[in-house]
């Protein structure tokens, strides 16, 4: 069963957006969902329950479900996220170095055909999204 894809579909129709997904140790799942204006408690316990119900007729061995919110410093992992973030601070981190360079901390400008535009420093960064090892937004107070 790939439970990427059971979330994929399940999380939309209940209006949430699946962030990210993750093993932990000992057999437990952690999911993190986001919707517009942000998640609530009770978002976490609708969703919990849903998914126990649905892991169960989907025969998804697990021992725990974690559910919450990206938080702050939501992970940015495709595509979208960084037209969603358009104009706010972000940390990357790439594969490969950019003009001897591998941390990045800067405002999104964008993304076309893959490569993401970063404000760092009075500088634009062409950043291909395929470079990206981890991208997360930094809180801004």
């Amino acid at each position: 069963m790939d439970v990427r894809l059971l979330l994929e579909n399940t999380l939309p129709g209940m209006g949430y957006e699946l962030v990210d997904f993750e093993l932990t140790p000992g057999g437990g799942f952690r999911v993190f969902m986001d919707k517009p204006g942000g998640i609530t408690v009770e978002d976490c316990v609708a969703v919990s329950n849903h998914l126990t119900r649905l892991f169960m007729v989907e025969n998804v061995d697990y021992d725990r479900l974690e559910v919450s919110s990206p938080g702050l410093d939501r992970p940015l992992k495709k595509e979208a996220d960084y037209v969603r973030f358009s104009g706010s601070l972000a940390k990357i981190r790439t594969r490969l170095p950019i003009d001897n360079q591998k941390r990045f901390m800067g405002r999104i400008v964008g993304i076309a055909e893959g490569v993401v535009s970063l404000e760092v420093d009075g500088r634009t960064v062409a950043i291909p999204l395929s470079n990206i090892d981890k991208a997360r937004l930094e809180p801004e107070f």
